[in-house]
Parts: structure tokens; C-alpha cells; sequence
């Protein structure tokens, strides 16, 4: 059979996938210890560090359940036919062949969401509840599904649309243009999302008047960095996680803030926070990282040219006709290696970005207790969010696109010893 090696070739991807997850899973949960690091004695009790290994280890568990239903169900799907069965049943409606590429991909989309709804439900309403962290209605949620399938089809339905015609009517340099439209549809969502598309999920709302604001803007005054507009954004809708983030270019720059955030931090950790988000703008870590990303992209779609119309890929999953839009499915499957290859490197770029950041935090902020406003922000975020204190190295390699809290702090305390007044 000429699919018999890629078929092996997938088959074996999906189950050493699977096996790496499970041994890093293993590994994580043998580096739990009962003893509370000597840095977090000031803001953790015994009973709750208790309950943030527990939450990890229920995680775990619950994530190895997910991997392994997925897998079971991804293999039966390929070896007994279904991605040709989707074909036929898409191809019997007797569009062109765009539109028939939208439909299968659409129904591979629907599918694979309907198989991980239940989970999506149980990790939401029974896991999340449990701890504490859940705050989301049943009508959220079915809203939110709703809008985001919305989305997928307003948004991704174009984009594909084109990356299929660039592939059935321009040769030898369809992934270039491919590559091209993928970079100028990237650059207009990141426009879009803070003033159209996450305004649907979320309110924002300007923050009010008082020392915090004041505190923000001399800071970003003195760091001659332009704000639009400092928010904050209505969170605790969904969960009792804090975070924060910029959103926008240019003067078009925001800042948000997690309404369980604010209530979480003191003014001074808050600015904290918002200088470590700044100094990734001041050191350029965003259009670094939105550089590589783009290269990425271009790597992907020049290797997936290499693959239409693969006789031998299609032979694997049992298609009875070749097409431009199925080789884009059957290509992630073969792209899972570098794409794991490329993780890699970028996690190793995203922690180091993370150092870099939390430096020019404490340094900018070195007369308003910037070392220790970040550290103490740190360990309460740590505490609200039930993160693991001591995770294994090798899933901190694999997984964490931030270095774990512990070394973050570590790293602080070296480079600078605290110069805090108040």
C-alpha cells in the first residue's frame, strides 16, 4: 500500500506524543513535595499549599483522561475511514470545490469540538468548581460557545477561503501568498481584538480616577511610553484567576487589568505588574516574538506545499479523492514534530523575554519597591491561582512558556537587592 508508511509515520507520532505526556505527567507529579518552599512561608499555610498540590494533581489526572480518550478516539477516526466518510458527505452536496472545503473543514471542526465539549463542561462546572476558581453561568458558557463558533466562521471561514484558492490557482508560489495573506490577516486582528472581538466576551471599562491611575501614568510618562487607555475588564464573569495584559500598537496601546486582580494586589504590586508588561514593549519582545511567529508561519506553509496532493498521505487515511483541503488536516499530522521542534524554542525565547522583563521591572521601579512589589505580587498571584510551586524541569522545558515562580523570585533577589522606602 503506498499510505503504509505514512500511516506508520502518523500512528507513531500520536502514540510518542502520548507517551511523552504521560512520563512528563509522571515526573511532575513525583517532583510534588509536602514540604512548603522556605520563600512562600510569609503567604502560604500548610492546609493551602496542600490544597495547590491537590489541585495539581486532580489537573493531571484529569488532563492524561482528556489525552487518552482523544487519542483512542483520533485513531479509530483515521483507520476506520472518517475523515473520507466527512469527504463524501461534503462533497455530496455538489459545491465548488471551496465551498467543499469549508464544509469538511468545517465538520472536522465541529466534531472534534463536540468531542471535547464534555470536558470543556466537567473542567469548567465540576473541576474549576471545586476549587474555588469557577464563576461562569451556564448561560456564559453556551454563549460563549456560540459567539466563538461565530467568530471561526466570520473570521477563519475568509482567510481559509483564500489560503485554498492561493493553492488551486497560483503554482509553484501559492505558499508565499498564502504565507502573505496569513501575516496581513494576523496584523489586522491585532487591531481588531482589543476594540471589536473581545469587547463580545468582556467590559471594559476605564479605570477610575485615584492614586493608582496617577501612579500609572507618571510611570508611563517617565518611561515615555504612550497609553490609549488604561481598563479594566469584568473577569471575575468567568473565573476568580487574576491576570493582565497590553493589547494594541503605537498610541493605540492599552493596558487591562483583571477586575480579581485588582482586588488581589496592592497599588504598588499592580504597578509592578504593569512595568514587567511594559518592559517587554521597551525591550521588544513583541514584534520579536511576532517575527518568529511569522517566519514559523512561512516554514509551515512552504513544507505544506510540499505535501498536496500526496497520493501516499491520502492512501494513509483512506480518501478516495485528493484534494487541497484535506492535505491542510493531513498535514498537521505530519507537522506535529517541528512543530514540538519549534515549541521548544520558543517556550526557551518566551522565558528568557520573562527574565528580561521582570529586570527592567524592578530596575524602573528600584524607588517604589519594584523587587519587592513584583516579588510579593508574584507569590499572591502563586497563591490565588494554586500554582505548582516545583514542577518538574523536564515539563518546564516542554510546556512553560514562563519560568516557575520559584526561579522568577531567585532571579529577582540576585540581580538586585530590594531599595524600598515607604
Amino acid at each position: 500500500m503506498t499510505g503504509t508508511p505514512y500511516l506508520i509515520f502518523i500512528l507513531t507520532v500520536l502514540l510518542l506524543g502520548f507517551l511523552l505526556d504521560l512520563v512528563v505527567s509522571f515526573l511532575n507529579l513525583r517532583c510534588l513535595s509536602p514540604e512548603l518552599p522556605a520563600e512562600f512561608t510569609d503567604v502560604f499555610d500548610a492546609s493551602e499549599y496542600a490544597r495547590s498540590q491537590e489541585y495539581t494533581r486532580v489537573n493531571t489526572r484529569f488532563s492524561l483522561v482528556q489525552s487518552s480518550y482523544s487519542l483512542v478516539l483520533t485513531l479509530g477516526f483515521i483507520l476506520l475511514g472518517g475523515f473520507n466518510w466527512v469527504d463524501q458527505l461534503a462533497r455530496s452536496l455538489g459545491w465548488g470545490e471551496i465551498l467543499t472545503g469549508l464544509v469538511f473543514t468545517g465538520l472536522i471542526g465541529l466534531i472534534s469540538s463536540l468531542v471535547q465539549l464534555p470536558f470543556s463542561i466537567y473542567s469548567t462546572f465540576i473541576l474549576e468548581e471545586r476549587f474555588g476558581f469557577n464563576t461562569t453561568t451556564w448561560k456564559t458558557f453556551v454563549v460563549d460557545q456560540m459567539k466563538a463558533i461565530l467568530l471561526v466562521v466570520l473570521l477563519g471561514g475568509p482567510l481559509l477561503a483564500a489560503i485554498l484558492w492561493f493553492f488551486m490557482s497560483c503554482g509553484q508560489f501559492a505558499w508565499l501568498y498564502c504565507w502573505l495573506a496569513s501575516v496581513v490577516f494576523i496584523v489586522v486582528m491585532q487591531f481588531l481584538a482589543p476594540v471589536v472581538i473581545m469587547p463580545l466576551f468582556n467590559t471594559f471599562e476605564p479605570l477610575a480616577e485615584g492614586t493608582l491611575k496617577t501612579k500609572i501614568t507618571d510611570y508611563a510618562r517617565r518611561q515615555r511610553f504612550a497609553l490609549q487607555g488604561i481598563y479594566t475588564m469584568d473577569g471575575s464573569k468567568r473565573s476568580n484567576r487574576a491576570n493582565a495584559f497590553f493589547t494594541g500598537f503605537g498610541r493605540f496601546r492599552r493596558i487591562v487589568f483583571f477586575d480579581t486582580l485588582m482586588s488581589k494586589l496592592e497599588e504598588n504590586e499592580l504597578l509592578a505588574v504593569l512595568a514587567h508588561e511594559m518592559g517587554h514593549y521597551k525591550l521588544r519582545h513583541i514584534p520579536t516574538m511576532m517575527v518568529l511567529s511569522v517566519l514559523q508561519t512561512g516554514l509551515m506553509f512552504y513544507i505544506l506545499s510540499l505535501f498536496l496532493g500526496n497520493q501516499g498521505l491520502f492512501a494513509a487515511f483512506g480518501m478516495e479523492h485528493v484534494s487541497v483541503y484535506a492535505s491542510l488536516i493531513f498535514f498537521g499530522f505530519l507537522y506535529t514534530p517541528i512543530s514540538l521542534v519549534l515549541g521548544i524554542f520558543f517556550h526557551m525565547f518566551s522565558r528568557r523575554n520573562e527574565y528580561q522583563a521582570d529586570a527592567y521591572a524592578a530596575q524602573t521601579l528600584q524607588g517604589e519597591c519594584g523587587n519587592e512589589s513584583l516579588i510579593s505580587g508574584l507569590k499572591k498571584l502563586s497563591v490565588s491561582n494554586l500554582s505548582n510551586l516545583t514542577p518538574h524541569p523536564l515539563n518546564v522545558f516542554l510546556n512553560y512558556s514562563h519560568p516557575p515562580v520559584l526561579a522568577r523570585i531567585d532571579a529577582l533577589r540576585q540581580k538586585q537587592t530590594s531599595n524600598c522606602h515607604d
